[in-house]
């Protein structure tokens, strides 16, 4: 093996602090929406009443501890490094990933900023590759970095000789 090869490796770099107010808040909002279901059903549903205040008890608490948990966890797994020969991440919070795509493979380079992520000033960058494993997604960066890297990226793929497939 040449020592130019790639490797999987842990990628250096972590995602904007702020991610973790960002998971946070989506987190709350979904679990509120999902117990928020049977709550409001209880009002209006008298004879099973008692089950439906049960349930919104039970996705409210399994709710608010995914949402005390998760954000944490994810900050501490989301790492996310760019060369000049490849893509770096790892991801994940249940079920965790590690990938690392070659420039030469990489097909296109995109950002999203949904209104939630806009409000804490956050970016997503998602890398397609010629890979049957799907995109690389980096979610969490400030967006002006989150822009810098998509400039880099853009860059150095142009440079990089290959097909990317």
């Amino acid at each position: 093996m040449s020592t130019n090869a790639l490797r999987l490796r842990p990628p250096r770099h972590r995602v904007d602090q702020r991610a973790i107010w960002w998971w946070t808040t989506r987190s709350l909002l979904t679990a509120v929406a999902a117990a928020a279901v049977p709550g409001v059903t209880a009002v209006f549903v008298e004879p099973i009443r008692f089950w439906l205040l049960l349930a919104t008890a039970v996705v409210g608490l399994a709710g608010l501890g995914v949402t005390v948990v998760m954000p944490q966890w994810r900050f501490r797994v989301h790492r996310w490094e760019v060369t000049d020969t490849a893509v770096y991440t790892s991801s994940g919070w249940l079920w965790q990933e590690w990938r690392v795509a070659p420039m030469s493979r990489i097909q296109t380079v995109d950002t999203e900023r949904g209104p939630l992520q806009r409000a804490f000033g956050l970016s997503s960058v998602t890398v397609t590759t010629a890979s049957a494993a799907g995109p690389i997604e980096i979610s969490g960066l400030d967006h002006t970095l989150a822009t810098e890297v998509v400039d880099q990226l853009t860059e150095t793929t142009e440079a990089t000789p290959g097909d990317a497939t």
